[in-house]
């Protein structure tokens, strides 16, 4: 399968994702400008974490009108797999393909190091080499990770099953100890924690992989399922 890593100004979290799918996950992958129109050709995609047009506005707030979100749209619409991490989770929800905001940590300060986190569904796309309950554990680096959503998105998220990773501790105040939410197609993931980062032991974790492999197999048994 082919995987596209989409780069905007301000990203800096894309070699990470690069060297995290071609060296540990042995698939193809290819960087794309966010100034490209098209997302032909790719299986999944993948959006890095930074800090994409300086975080101006509001972050994710300026890149949700690059020439690339239209055709990031549409991929989507299409049931293919979107995984955005950080920076990317805040990118998915200002382009209108995940619910609810990311807001300043409740600690008004950014926080980076490593976090558990517990598997609230082991069925996504993006979480079935894990166990429901299973506690992964993860880096987060981020200021702005605080998830917020209404009652009602709540509501609904916990019916649909979208929560498919929560804080085991809570380090900025998301709701619901949100660490990760699905669209309800459950073929968006948006993420703050950072799976990149821990794909290998000498990082600290090796949990990232399973993540990125999830989505491997996902598209596999796709194929298998359409090819009969």
């Amino acid at each position: 399968m082919k995987f596209a890593i989409l780069a905007f100004p301000g990203s800096n979290c894309e070699m990470d994702l690069y060297y995290a799918i071609q060296d540990i996950i042995k698939e193809d992958v290819e960087l794309v400008s966010y100034k490209e129109s098209s997302l032909t050709g790719f299986d999944a995609v993948l959006i890095p974490g930074g800090f994409s047009y300086g975080d101006y506005l509001r972050s994710g707030a300026i890149a949700r009108f690059s020439p690339i979100v239209p055709a990031l749209q549409k991929f989507a619409k299409s049931g293919k797999p979107v995984l955005g991490i950080c920076n990317g989770f805040q990118i998915l929800t200002e382009a209108g393909l995940l619910p609810g905001s990311l807001q300043k940590n409740v600690s008004a300060k950014f926080i980076c190091k490593t976090e558990p986190l517990v598997v609230n569904n082991a069925d996504s796309v993006f979480s079935s080499q894990f166990n429901a309950g299973q506690v992964i554990h993860l880096p987060i680096a981020h200021g702005d990770g605080n998830y917020y959503c209404d009652q009602e998105t709540l509501r609904d998220l916990v019916a649909n099953n979208q929560i498919v990773f929560r804080y085991q501790n809570n380090p900025n105040g998301s709701v619901a100890n949100i660490a990760g939410i699905t669209n309800r197609a459950g073929n968006v993931l948006g993420m703050m924690p950072h799976p990149e980062r821990a794909v290998e032991t000498v990082l600290g974790s090796s949990d990232g992989i399973g993540i990125f492999q999830s989505i491997v197999n996902n598209v596999a048994n796709r194929e298998v399922v359409a090819h009969g």
